[in-house]
């Protein structure tokens, strides 16, 4: 998978030039689209397109510094359509103008060429199973929240909060299979996982039964699931396993995301500091 992935990594540099499409870094790693996105994040900690930016204005700086081309011939080879759109995104990455970069000789800022090397760290494994699911329904109740990588969610924390005791009890009441209980649910996110970008966020049970009218619910339809568990400090060990599902298990393994709500299942200690945690990760086993 690693291979793969550094062959698209090397077609985006030969095609900085050209308009690069996520289909055919994809069809280059084997994988689909949504699954690339999401391990290309999770591998890199930027999106793609924003990688794929940077990396486009790197080289164009060489360009404007070395004096051989217009302005605007630049902004053209590059994809923009003026002159006045690629000063603007140049300022944005190098924190100056083209113009006043080639008059002065100004600095820049360089986003290095990436490549992905697998990097063996501790010896410690990753507890999985593989579980096939029927149709099921998430019931509870959503808010859409942004996105936070590392520590507690502001947001969450204050959605959680506003949800009534008998109303929890009455959500819980409803939980009937597997993961048992209540569950926290991230959905609809962006592609791209970027920091503040904005999910749904569900707090809620799965069943099979029918919901009742006043809570939300989600149907979600067969298919197979990974599943991870973990024990450690909370939060920090939810967000760490879903992290090295992405960077560790799955360039490892034949499977790849697919679209669908990620569901985890956290017991928390009584002071708050430790958990237990179970983390169901919609997958399909890539073809051999």
């Amino acid at each position: 998978m690693l291979e793969r992935l550094n062959e698209a990594m090397a077609y985006i540099e030969r095609h900085l030039d050209q308009r690069i499409e996520v289909a055919d870094l994809a069809r280059i790693a084997l994988t689909s689209e949504y699954h690339f996105r999401r391990l290309f994040s999770a591998l890199a900690g930027i999106p793609l397109s924003e990688y794929i930016r940077r990396r486009r204005l790197t080289v164009a700086g060489a360009d404007v510094l070395a004096g051989e081309r217009t302005l605007l011939d630049i902004a053209v080879r590059y994809g923009y359509g003026s002159a006045e759109a690629f000063a603007r995104a140049f300022h944005a990455v190098h924190d100056v103008g083209p113009g006043e970069a080639r008059r002065t000789g100004a600095a820049l800022r360089a986003q290095p060429r990436m490549s992905f090397r697998l990097t063996v760290e501790g010896s410690g494994s990753m507890e999985y199973r593989i579980v096939s699911k029927e149709a099921f329904t998430l019931v509870g109740r959503k808010a859409r929240v942004p996105l936070v990588h590392e520590g507690m969610n502001p947001a969450i924390v204050a959605f959680i909060r506003s949800i009534d005791r008998e109303t929890v009890e009455r959500i819980e009441a409803l939980s009937d299979q597997e993961p048992p209980g209540i569950v926290n649910v991230s959905d609809k996110l962006a592609d791209s996982r970027e920091e503040g970008s904005e999910l749904d966020y569900w707090h809620g049970v799965v069943t099979g039964g029918t919901p009742p009218e006043d809570l939300d619910a989600l149907p979600v339809p067969a298919g197979t699931w990974a599943v991870f568990t973990t024990s450690g400090a909370f939060p920090q060990a939810v967000q760490y396993l879903w992290r090295d599902v992405f960077t560790q298990w799955f360039p490892s393994n034949p499977y790849r995301s697919r679209p669908g709500p990620e569901i985890s299942r956290v017991r928390v200690s009584p002071d708050g500091t430790e958990a237990d945690a179970e983390l169901w990760i919609p997958v399909e086993r890539v073809a051999s």
